[in-house]
């Protein structure tokens, strides 16, 4: 798949760099009106009109290689997978760390308490709220 995608850009690169030069040297609108007062359209290589059927010719064809090229790529860009599926269905659920974990942890730092609420037991009683650490943690009401 990336021969494809590498060929297929490199083919894009080279029609839009022969567009570029085809562009450039084609003449303007206004050109024509020299040629027909005879200064130089006998000595170009097409004759006096033949350069601009074949130029602007030349430059659709390559516009349409371009434009081919561009919606192939934009094809195989949004092109997914459809066998692994997506990124919430791979995920695996891992299990929480015990409580115990957590308040080792929690102890380990120096200078702290540990506040980690423990686990409530399996009788099915209700814990006790936790007692505020000072009083400027209190709230005043009216």
């Amino acid at each position: 798949m990336n021969v494809v995608l590498t060929i297929i850009l490199a083919v894009q690169m080279l029609a839009a760099l022969g567009m570029i030069g085809l562009i450039l040297i084609q003449h303007g609108k206004g050109a024509d009106m020299g040629a027909a007062f005879g200064s130089g359209g006998s000595g170009s290589l097409f004759g006096a009109s033949g350069s601009a059927n074949f130029l602007s010719r030349t430059t659709a064809v390559l516009a349409a290689v371009f434009f081919v090229c561009t919606l192939l790529l934009a094809y195989f860009g949004n092109l997914r997978p459809t066998s692994s599926g997506s990124v919430l269905e791979r995920a695996t659920v891992t299990a929480p760390a015990p409580a115990t974990a957590a308040s080792g942890a929690a102890a380990q730092i120096p200078g702290g308490t540990s506040a980690a609420p423990q686990p409530a037991a399996s009788s099915g009683a209700v814990p006790a709220p936790m007692p505020a650490a000072s009083g400027a943690a209190q709230i005043p009401t009216k």
